[in-house]
């Protein structure tokens, strides 16, 4: 019998790199930084007190910022079954993926600039459908590496059974 709540599976889930916050913080910051730059010369040029609304927005966005984005991160988890991957994200928004390995076509492992400074990567998964949307962010690269081979050899095993 199917639990009654889907997000409630008795499995051993991985949880990914904390730094994977601190990546998505440097964006955000890299964003907003310059914003309230821009936000503050207004109320600073021309003395109109009211103006002073629109920095007070921005440093308020950055402060939503530090503390959605570790809840975020902490709640992005995956675990490997004998026949699937599961993914699961989100606190108020849940989201619960499952990739069955015969249907891998082929897995990435991608990392850009902050994310190799963060010593993060990200494993993207593609399957026949142009619709799926499977990644996990902010694993360690050993990891990604580890994951995508297995995930890799599994997709292959389980697509020469068909």
């Amino acid at each position: 019998m199917a639990p009654a709540d889907p997000f409630s599976l008795d499995l051993t889930w991985t949880q990914v790199s904390p730094r994977l916050a601190a990546a998505r913080l440097t964006v955000a910051a890299a964003w907003l930084v310059p914003l309230l730059v821009v936000a503050v010369l207004p109320p600073v040029l021309s003395g109109i007190a009211w103006l002073w609304v629109l920095p007070a927005v921005v440093v308020l966005l950055a402060l939503w910022l530090l503390w959605l984005v570790p809840r975020q991160v902490g709640a992005l988890r995956y675990a490997e079954r004998d026949d699937d991957l599961l993914i699961r994200r989100g606190i108020m928004f849940r989201s619960l993926v499952v990739v069955p390995y015969g249907r891998m076509q082929f897995v990435d492992v991608k990392a850009g600039p902050i994310d190799r400074a963060m010593g993060i990567a990200r494993v993207q998964l593609h399957t026949a459908s142009p619709s799926s949307d499977a990644w996990i962010a902010g694993l360690p690269p050993a990891e990604a590496a580890r994951l995508r081979e297995r995930l890799a050899s599994r997709g292959e095993a389980r697509l020469a059974g068909l």
